[in-house]
């Protein structure tokens, strides 16, 4: 069985013999206040702490992705329930996410370890259930990882592809293997980015944020300045029961609407916490950065839908433009979910969560980076890429494993810490950012949790009528098969 933390009876906090603390030294040569609380963890430090508040907030930002998102997940509610379930589903979810996000940073403040999330759901249950735990958060969020950062690999090489398609009027085929082979092109591309050290990583990170918002921001302007403003559309289409329309083939209108929740809910928020042992005053920084990106990401997101309605008249040569941007976005997502991918790859090595004797959870001495990590994460990342060569069915079935898995893994913890409070064994200490046990935390966490187990029935449900091979929503059941092979 894995040596996850904590999983020792007797032990208070983790199983120091998964990685003794024989230094009590950074790389850096002092023990700060970060590896001090990393080596109460039982953990040696091993990375430089080079990402600034700036760096993580743009890492937060860039994860989620914003126009990249809104523009490849747009259709779902757009052609299921109509622009109304568009506009106002954006803004529900954001407002239950931002619950979801709050509780996350709450976690990630008082465990800010690459492990993440399942680290700190070994520590909130009792000593004997920690091991399965900890490995079934822990490969629920791993694969859901994988699974995210491939598909949205492969939706930005369709992108490119679609731009292409559209400079060329049409006239130009774009094939299977030419779409998989630039998605594997891309995914080692975003491999050898992250070979570069932390500090060069995060001089690259901090940019990343100003694209992001400042492409929204132009897309938006650029879509009300071209648009006449007798083409607009009426506030009715946009936000009434004129926008209401049910395209989903026999599904009742009520849940046709909520399929628009398919759109919101595409968004990795841990992301963050997986890079905490490289980020300076990570127990404030880490959680503020993910609350600061799901507030904005929400808000200005919520904008975007709404002049994508309105006003989405545009011509090739302004759409080619934008598209640019977007496309600028999705890469920005991949670059820095693949970082974060790896370091939950290192990570799990290091709790010998994976049979490979701690060969990935190696940290390589020039770069301090963990490299074999990286490549390991993005080779694996192209398998599910390649299977869409043999079956496009059974490809999207794994990526559909991305939402479902990582919700999930995002309420164990959640749920545990407060099923476990008062228990003898359990010691949680509230990092800086905590809500409280009021009435504030409370409402949060039971709200997230709730709001995703209903997100996750959401999920699970085919979008069209009758189903069929090819629109099978098969999320419910490779998740389940995750959780069963991994218990």
């Amino acid at each position: 069985m894995s040596t996850f933390p904590g999983t020792k009876e007797g032990l208070p906090s983790t199983d120091v013999d998964a990685r003794s603390v024989t230094s009590s030294q950074s790389p850096n040569g002092s023990l700060d206040a970060d590896d001090r609380l990393l080596a109460e963890f039982g953990y040696v430090p091993s990375f430089k702490r080079e990402f600034s508040n700036l760096a993580t907030i743009s890492f937060a930002f860039s994860i989620m992705g914003l126009c990249s998102s809104v523009a490849t997940t747009f259709n779902t509610p757009l052609l299921t329930g109509g622009p109304a379930s568009v506009t106002w589903c954006w803004i529900l979810g954001a407002c239950m996410c931002f619950t979801l996000g709050s509780s996350i940073a709450e976690i990630v403040s008082a465990f800010p370890t690459c492990g993440g999330l399942y680290t700190a759901s070994a520590q909130l249950c009792p000593p004997r259930h920690r091991a399965i735990v900890g490995w079934i958060v822990g490969w629920l969020n791993l694969l859901g990882q994988v699974a995210g950062l491939s598909s949205t690999e492969f939706g930005l090489a369709n992108m490119i592809w679609a731009a292409v398609v559209v400079a060329k009027d049409g006239d130009y085929v774009v094939t299977q293997g030419m779409t998989v082979g630039l998605f594997a092109g891309l995914l080692v591309f975003n491999g050898l980015l992250n070979c570069l050290a932390t500090r060069q990583l995060a001089h690259i990170t901090k940019a990343f944020v100003f694209v992001n918002l400042g492409a929204t921001i132009i897309i938006i302007i650029v879509l009300l300045a071209m648009t006449p403003r007798s083409e607009m559309h009426a506030a009715s289409y946009v936000f009434g029961s004129d926008g209401i329309v049910n395209q989903t083939g026999g599904w009742n209108t009520g849940l046709a609407f909520l399929f628009g929740l398919l759109s919101v809910q595409w968004t990795d928020y841990d992301a963050t916490a997986h890079i905490s042992e490289e980020v300076k005053r990570a127990a404030y920084a880490a959680p503020s950065a993910i609350f600061i990106a799901v507030i904005g990401t929400g808000l200005i997101g919520w904008i975007l839908n709404i002049v994508m309605i309105m006003a989405l008249r545009i011509g090739k040569p302004g759409a080619l433009f934008l598209w640019s941007f977007v496309c600028l976005t999705a890469f920005f997502v991949c670059q820095t979910a693949l970082q974060a991918c790896s370091r939950m790859v290192y990570a799990f090595s290091r709790d010998h969560a994976l049979p490979d004797r701690e060969y990935f959870g190696h940290v390589t001495s020039w770069t301090k980076t963990p490299l074999r990590a990286v490549w390991f994460t993005t080779f694996f990342s192209i398998l599910p890429g390649l299977l869409d060569l043999a079956s496009p069915v059974a490809a999207n079935a794994i990526f559909a494993l991305c939402a479902i898995a990582l919700d999930s893994s995002y309420i164990i913890p959640i749920i545990l810490k407060r099923l476990y409070r008062n228990h003898p064994d359990v010691h949680f200490k509230p990092g800086p950012f905590y809500m409280g046990d009021g009435l504030l935390g409370w409402t949060a966490n039971l709200a997230c949790i709730f709001w995703t187990m209903f997100v996750c029935v959401i999920f699970c449900i085919p979008t069209e009528l009758p189903v069929t091979q090819t629109n099978m929503n098969y999320a419910s059941v490779i998740t389940v098969g995750v959780i069963f092979l991994s218990g």
